[in-house]
């Protein structure tokens, strides 16, 4: 595979490197959110052994040297084998619990697991997680949890079977298990300052890793490999990535918005068929409820100036809604905290050993996808997009049928024209 540049440091690792303070201490001791009782072993499966996945695995892992818990990865699935064979190795999973192809997560379904890990690309994620869902699993899933409303409405739908069922659901926003966001979020929900009134959030970074097709690869085979650059598999970088600073403002609010326009496009990552067909900048305003207008802006291009962060506005006064709030009620976080990326797994588990289905992110992490798919959709016809009419469109991105073989690169979106 073709080496990256620059962008070699994954999103995760950028995320951590920016955001200041979400390192655990040394000592710190666990915060989980719901009651503990004694140690459990548990075993899980992987859905999804690239990075991403493998990395949620290991975070699973870290709880328990926290909690007190032993955590196993009991099964790996993944479409691909040369993804299946290192985690397999890596995890010490059995040859008779590790599985590759299409039907991969359905045969891992069938083992005997605690919870399963969702991290293969987005758009298989609504799918994923209905057969989790109905195979009794407990959830961690990776974001986004959709590319369209179709795969919205589905995804929302197994949350609320998950409800019914007493499963508990985890979501990889990882910023709602960081004390930091949470302590800042609570006072503002208490109203240090006063009514909010407006928002912004940026995530505007350089450009992310790329693979070229390789001998032997079938069109589909390539795209689902190099899934960041198309739409049907990622949902484009505004909703891969960008979710998160949504899902804050989303938070903070309290409310999704009711409308969406904005513009964007592809200056820089031009190049076919290596890009796909995403973007590679977006600037939207989102209107939510009450006139509240949020500007929201991502770009993934070199040599440009980044951000990620998000700021919210009240009538008393604001906040960088991580840890610090400015005004009559100033306030800065201060003290240890549990990395995000193992607190929200010791909180998954907590609520598992409670055995009551307490924790359930799977609203708010649709309802933060959808929000993404809000603003992209926005952007890509140049319209202005009412909330309510796009998640009860028909639109469903992707194949019908999934199968190795030749695959057209879908049009890149042009505004202007018609949904």
């Amino acid at each position: 595979m073709k080496k990256n540049t620059s962008s070699d440091v994954s999103r995760r690792r950028f995320l951590k490197a920016t955001a200041a303070g979400t390192a655990l201490a040394a000592g710190a001791l666990p915060m989980p959110s719901i009651a503990q009782s004694g140690p459990k072993e548990f075993k899980i499966g992987l859905i999804g052994c690239g990075g991403r996945g493998t990395g949620a695995a290991n975070d699973a892992r870290n709880a328990g040297k926290i909690t007190g818990d032993t955590v196993k990865i009991h099964a790996v699935a993944d479409l691909f084998e040369d993804k299946v064979v290192p985690a397999r190795k890596s995890f010490g999973v059995e040859d008779k619990n590790a599985f590759f192809g299409f039907d991969a997560f359905k045969k891992l379904l069938e083992v005997g697991c605690d919870y399963v890990i969702l991290a293969t690309p987005p758009h298989f994620r609504a799918e994923h997680f209905e057969a989790a869902i109905n195979a009794g699993k407990h959830v961690f899933t990776e974001k986004p949890v959709a590319v369209d409303p179709f795969g919205y409405r589905r995804f929302i739908a197994a949350g609320d079977m998950a409800k019914a069922k007493g499963l508990s659901v985890a979501a990889g926003t990882q910023r709602r298990h960081e004390k930091q966001y949470m302590e800042t979020q609570k006072r503002v929900a208490d109203g240090a300052i006063g009514d909010v009134v407006a928002g912004r959030c940026y995530w505007n970074q350089g450009g992310l890793w790329s693979r070229e097709k390789e001998e032997g690869w079938s069109d589909t085979e390539w795209q689902i490999r190099n899934w960041l650059y198309f739409t049907w598999l990622s949902g484009d970088h505004i909703v891969e990535q960008h979710v998160h600073n949504l899902d804050v403002l989303n938070w903070f609010l309290g409310a999704h918005p009711v409308r969406a326009r904005g513009m964007g496009g592809r200056q820089v990552r031009t190049a076919q068929p290596k890009y796909g067909n995403i973007f590679d900048h977006f600037a939207t305003e989102l209107i939510y409820p009450k006139g509240v207008r949020v500007t929201s802006m991502c770009r993934q291009i070199d040599g440009c100036w980044g951000d990620v962060s998000e700021f919210v506005v009240g009538t008393k006064g604001g906040t960088n809604c991580r840890n610090e709030i400015y005004g009559p009620s100033a306030w800065k976080f201060s003290g240890d905290q549990v990395d995000p990326y193992v607190q929200e797994h010791i909180d998954l588990q907590a609520s598992i050993k409670e055995g009551k289905g307490s924790l359930n992110e799977a609203k708010n992490v649709a309802t933060s996808t959808m929000t993404a798919i809000l603003a992209r959709t926005a952007c890509y016809t140049g319209k202005e997009i009412a909330w309510d009419d796009l998640v009860q469109s028909n639109e469903r991105l992707g194949p019908e049928k999934y199968e190795f073989g030749p695959m057209a690169i879908p049009a890149i979106a042009r505004p202007g024209n018609a949904m």
